[in-house]
């Protein structure tokens, strides 16, 4: 059996609601992982979602900002919703998958939308980036206690930890979300935790990667200053099962894109 969960910042659920359309039925995963929905819980457009033929669909959100969904052809045994730094702001959703999914059954999907973290990488004079590296040692905390079983993390975690994930480590060393403090704190956490990061695992660096692309950029394709933000860890358990991980770059060229683009791990099961 085949597995295949996709994770997309589409920043604003309502607004891009053509688009998830689109990339469900071009990419066809089983579980959709949504970031940065922008939606409260009484607006979220769940009939719209359920008749793309995701029929389990499950949230969280606020007004304007945050927000974590999952779209799923799978249903889900186990739902619980996290909060992180003593916020209750939309950033961690779990689910496990339910009996009836066969060989997946049992695995639990993370959702995570990690703080940006403001433009300031000075915690003393930026409370977002303050915040960020709170949550990120939370995470830590987190990964270090939680029960071992199959799973799999997705999200925008909001840090490029490699290299070759932007577009010029050199340039962006003092830029929040490549910083030093950033990067050694989430490849610390993942590798306690540990968590494979299914893109570097099967294609290693100097190969560039990047899911995100600046809107600020007057052309983006032509400029290329991506990062990659967007990421997909898999448990070590689930190691031998990652058959491969799809960067979706043409979405950003789609009509009032996001400015991030789906990332599609499939899983041989």
């Amino acid at each position: 059996m085949q597995l295949k969960v996709t994770t997309w910042n589409i920043n604003s659920v309502r607004l891009r609601l053509a688009q998830v359309e689109r990339a469900l039925a071009e990419i066809r995963p089983d579980v959709l992982c949504l970031q940065e929905t922008k939606c409260p819980n009484e607006h979220f457009p769940l009939s719209a979602l359920q008749a793309f033929g995701y029929p389990h669909v499950t949230q969280v959100g606020m007004k304007g900002y945050n927000g974590v969904a999952i779209l799923s052809r799978h249903p889900f045994a186990q739902v619980e919703p996290r909060a992180w730094c003593e916020r209750d702001d939309a950033r961690h959703l779990s689910v496990t998958l339910g009996p009836e999914s066969g060989p997946a059954a049992g695995i639990q999907i993370h959702n995570f939308y990690v703080p940006a973290g403001g433009d300031v990488a000075d915690p003393a004079v930026n409370p977002k980036f303050k915040h960020k590296l709170q949550f990120l040692d939370e995470m830590r905390a987190w990964g270090g206690t939680r029960e071992r079983r199959p799973a799999i993390l997705v999200g925008d975690l909001n840090v490029a930890p490699l290299e070759h994930d932007v577009w010029s480590h050199k340039q962006l060393l003092d830029v929040v979300s490549h910083t030093p403090v950033e990067t050694e704190r989430l490849e610390t956490l993942r590798r306690e935790g540990g968590w494979v990061d299914a893109a570097r695992h099967l294609t290693p660096e100097p190969q560039k990667i990047y899911t995100w692309w600046s809107y600020r950029s007057p052309d983006w394709a032509a400029a290329n200053k991506g990062r990659r933000l967007d990421h997909v860890w898999v448990s070590d358990d689930l190691g031998g099962t990652l058959q491969s991980v799809d960067v979706h770059g043409s979405a950003r060229g789609w009509t009032r894109p996001s400015d991030h683009v789906p990332v599609t791990v499939t899983l041989e099961l």
